[in-house]
């Protein structure tokens, strides 16, 4: 199981967020330099956010984007499931039921280990909130800024 482009730069602006949390918006384009995402991507990523709830925007000369709630209460799952949908590295074992729709599923003897492997990457992205990924951070730096090194694939 692959995490996409969107998954990956959905939990970097909520990080780029975090950072900044309690002091006010982030504008777009402070998120995208933050973050090392391209804003025209980043404007994409942050309705969806949004619309979850997880994210709020204010309008104005000092408006932006800021968490809804502090980071210590964010899960990584909670951003992985709104940019990347149910965790499922089989359909029939994803986390919305409605679509475990494979005919074999009774009596299929390989599902044990698929079912397996979704608990535990649920439970590891459940586990870990935006929080704990500044805490644990190679890069730690003060309330704000965060430096990213691209690198190349």
């Amino acid at each position: 199981m692959k995490v996409s482009t969107r998954g990956e730069y959905g939990v970097r602006a909520m990080i780029a967020l975090a950072h900044n949390y309690g002091s006010g918006p982030m504008s777009i384009a402070a998120v995208s330099k933050s973050s090392a995402i391209p804003t025209a991507y980043l404007e994409q990523l942050i309705g969806p956010l949004r619309r979850a709830g997880l994210v709020e925007s204010k309008r104005g000369a000092r408006g932006g984007y800021q968490l809804t709630r502090s980071p210590e209460h964010v899960t990584v799952g909670d951003v992985y499931r709104v940019m990347e949908g149910p965790v499922a590295p089989m359909d029939c074992v994803s986390e919305n039921a409605d679509d475990q729709t494979c005919p074999l599923i009774e009596g299929c003897e390989t599902r044990p280990v698929w079912l397996k492997m979704r608990d535990a990457i649920a439970g590891t992205l459940d586990s870990m909130t935006l929080a704990d990924l500044i805490e644990q951070s190679p890069r730690r730096q003060s309330p704000g800024t965060i430096v990213l090194t691209p690198t190349t694939s």
